[in-house]
């Protein structure tokens, strides 16, 4: 297991996909709406080194209830510009898109986190303020302390992507199981 701390530095570099890590530090919620909100207005918080956290958490009298992952391969088209920002890291489940896989390129790593372990990131979180709130309580960002929250590095600074061997190993199983030629699929 690997400790890191925000904001991130170099280490991510030396991440590989696959590898287990707890982070612990300042991170940053943000889905669709609020990527856009930053796209216009710039972002609110200092990027260099900091961890983006894809999720709309639930919060209930100035604490978390649940925060667990949104699917990462939303924000495919809105994620350059964190990662040229600064950046260090995002975190989501399932994964993104190949253009995020070379944003990331010597850069920046995808940390995934498990869907529907929402309470267990949420024990391990406390908030410490929120940016747009009137995009209201999923869609605001949220500052948030996290304490040795498990991920697992989904996609390196090498291009490693634990996502795409895994979608790769199931469609060789499945185009053996229904005995189907790849050279004959589309």
């Amino acid at each position: 297991m690997i400790d890191l701390t925000t904001p991130l530095g170099d280490e991510v570099l030396d991440l590989r996909a696959g590898d287990r890590v707890t982070l612990t530090g300042t991170i940053y919620t943000a889905r669709d709406e609020a990527h856009m909100r930053m796209m216009e207005e710039g972002i609110p918080f200092d990027p260099e080194g900091a961890v983006v956290y894809h999720c709309g958490p639930v919060v209930q009298e100035g604490r978390l209830v649940v925060a667990g992952p949104t699917t990462s391969a939303r924000m495919n088209a809105l994620t350059g510009f964190l990662i040229d920002a600064g950046v260090s890291a995002i975190i989501g489940k399932g994964g993104m898109g190949r253009e995020v896989v070379e944003d990331l390129r010597g850069r920046a790593v995808y940390l995934a986190f498990t869907g529907g372990c929402a309470a267990l990131a949420a024990a391990r979180m406390t908030l410490r303020g929120v940016y747009f709130e009137d995009l209201g309580m999923a869609e605001a960002v949220w500052i948030i302390e996290a304490d040795h929250l498990p991920l697992t590095v989904g996609i390196d600074a090498h291009g490693g992507d634990i996502f795409s061997a895994v979608h790769e190993k199931a469609k060789t199983q499945f185009y053996q199981r229904f005995n189907i030629h790849q050279d004959n699929v589309p």
